[in-house]
């Protein structure tokens, strides 16, 4: 891989900042991040930088990452960079992609070209997009790239449970169900969901008979943890021999996690996209191979 190329991490993604930085044998850096009393950043990159520079974060907890983004981009700019990539895992703000109510902001439309304004390049998987089908259209970058994770979680439930059965939340969760199902032709069945507030929803089940089976609730997000916990608990009430969580992004806010546990779910299974203690499923060879067909 060529020298002119390096990764640039933060202290809260270190891990998976290297590991992508191994498989494509190029150098990482972390960047150097200092909070003053106040609550403002202070940011401090090498002195030094190629002209490739690959940023590498997710953007769970958002606010404060993003005016970072802005001081990191802006910065490597200054030092010499001439293309800016950022890997960001876990995109934000892609859930609010409409106006529901007079006066309310859509911010998709908006963060996606302020990340555009300052990278070439994104780099992103299992974005929660709605009514759009491309990530061009939310973020317009130059090579604005969706990767899947369905394959790694489909290869995951090959070498771990026997015969499950997939179950996706909600009618918004069967793009990832059906795709993570297909590789092992696994059943697979999806939800009905009624959400009257962030922790207040309703779920139908299918008529699929769970008695005796493994089953596995699989989605794109794991926030509140509301709408996996009802439908874990309503499993549970249909005799399934146990109930296993998987998920693309582990954002589990709160004691989302506890939540889910005590409900009778028995794992909890993530990709390392959200730095969370359920982690199970690296990512870097998956973001190796996109970062690769744009050096």
């Amino acid at each position: 891989m060529s020298s002119a190329m390096l990764i640039l991490g933060f202290d809260d993604y270190d891990e998976q900042s290297r590991r992508l930085a191994e498989s494509l044998a190029i150098p990482c850096r972390m960047i150097q991040r200092h909070l003053f009393p106040d609550g403002e950043s202070k940011l401090t990159l090498p002195g030094s930088i190629p002209e490739h520079v690959i940023i590498c974060r997710s953007l769970d907890h958002p606010n404060e990452k993003l005016l970072e983004l802005l001081l990191a981009a802006k910065t490597a700019r200054e030092l010499g960079a001439k293309r800016l990539t950022l890997v960001a895992p876990y995109l934000c703000y892609m859930r609010q992609d409409k106006a529901f109510h007079p006066g309310e902001a859509v911010s998709q439309p908006i963060v996606g070209k302020f990340i555009a304004d300052l990278f070439e390049n994104v780099i992103t998987v299992d974005p929660h997009l709605h009514r759009i089908q491309r990530l061009e259209q939310a973020v317009p970058a130059k090579h604005a790239v969706t990767l899947s994770a369905t394959s790694l979680m489909a290869k995951f439930l090959h070498e771990h449970i026997e015969h499950p059965v997939l179950l996706g939340p909600d009618k918004e969760a069967e793009q990832w169900v059906s795709a993570v199902a297909a590789p092992g032709q696994l059943d697979y069945a999806v939800s009905k969901k009624v959400r009257s507030g962030d922790r207040d929803v309703e779920i139908t089940l299918p008529q699929i008979n769970l008695s005796g089976r493994s089953v596995i609730l699989v989605d794109d997000v794991a926030s509140s943890g509301q709408t996996l916990a009802v439908a874990a608990k309503q499993c549970i009430d249909r005799e399934a021999k146990h109930v296993d969580v998987l998920v693309t992004h582990a954002l589990f806010a709160g004691d989302a996690k506890e939540r889910l546990l005590r409900t009778g779910v028995r794992n909890i299974w993530s990709t390392d996209s959200v730095s969370h203690e359920s982690n199970i499923i690296p990512l870097n060879e998956l973001l190796k191979e996109a970062v690769l067909t744009l050096a």
